[in-house]
């Protein structure tokens, strides 16, 4: 598997690479990819579907001076910022499982991560709700997938030490919440690992043997879809 550790100071261009790096897999059809990245200043990002006025505070937001954009994948808002590791998986479909089963494919990827962080923190890891991954019932990582015709990307976050006081401000209870919530806030329902980001990313690297560099970083490419979609009002607020 291929490797990038590649983290954009514009919130932007880190969505629109993670864009197209799933475009580029897809159409090379050379091989995997796991990239790890960390965002360098607060910022909101709704799923795909999200309505913005119900998922965020944008009042807040905005006295804050944090964005508030779109990604290209489902799953429900969250709050970017230091202390937040990203990752982001393109996977074979044969090996991110069946097409028509996306629990399955959460499954084989957070399974992985479970097990990972369960070794890291001596403590038991359980994947909860759709793909979650907690602690004793508290979240500290979520995730989200796209779906194309040979890969998928599957991307997500790991708290390490975030902010959590700052969810609360920038987002109201999210519409969808998983049972194991318990109508929880979020820093009741949140936390932060406290582990150093270097060991998690080299316990990343680990398990999914991503060994071979990734070398051609399609930075106009980015810079393209940012412009023409990532830094544009009528995506980010197109519902």
């Amino acid at each position: 598997m291929k490797y990038l550790d590649l983290s954009f100071a514009d919130p932007r261009r880190n969505l629109a690479c993670d864009e197209v790096l799933g475009e580029d897999c897809e159409a090379a059809d050379d091989g995997e990819l796991l990239r790890l990245w960390e965002p360098s200043d607060y910022f909101v990002v709704v799923g795909y579907s999200n309505r913005v006025a119900t998922e965020v505070n944008g009042a807040a937001c905005a006295r804050k001076g944090i964005p508030i954009l779109r990604r290209f994948s489902g799953g429900g808002a969250v709050l970017q910022g230091p202390g937040c590791l990203n990752y982001t998986l393109v996977l074979k479909n044969q090996r991110a499982g069946s097409l028509g089963d996306i629990g399955q494919s959460y499954q084989r990827v957070l399974d992985r991560h479970r097990r990972l962080f369960a070794r890291l923190l001596s403590a038991p890891v359980a994947i909860q709700g759709t793909s979650d991954l907690a602690i004793g019932g508290k979240k500290f990582s979520g995730n989200s997938q796209h779906r194309k015709q040979r890969y998928t990307v599957f991307h997500g976050t790991f708290l390490l030490n975030f902010d959590l006081a700052l969810i609360e401000t920038c987002l109201p209870m999210p519409s969808r919440r998983p049972k194991y919530r318990q109508e929880r806030s979020h820093e009741s329902f949140l936390q932060n690992l406290r582990i150093d980001a270097a060991r998690v990313r080299q316990a990343l690297r680990a398990i999914w043997r991503a060994d071979e560099p990734y070398g051609r970083v399609p930075d106009e490419r980015i810079e393209t879809l940012m412009e023409a979609r990532y830094a544009r009002a009528e995506w980010n607020g197109k519902f």
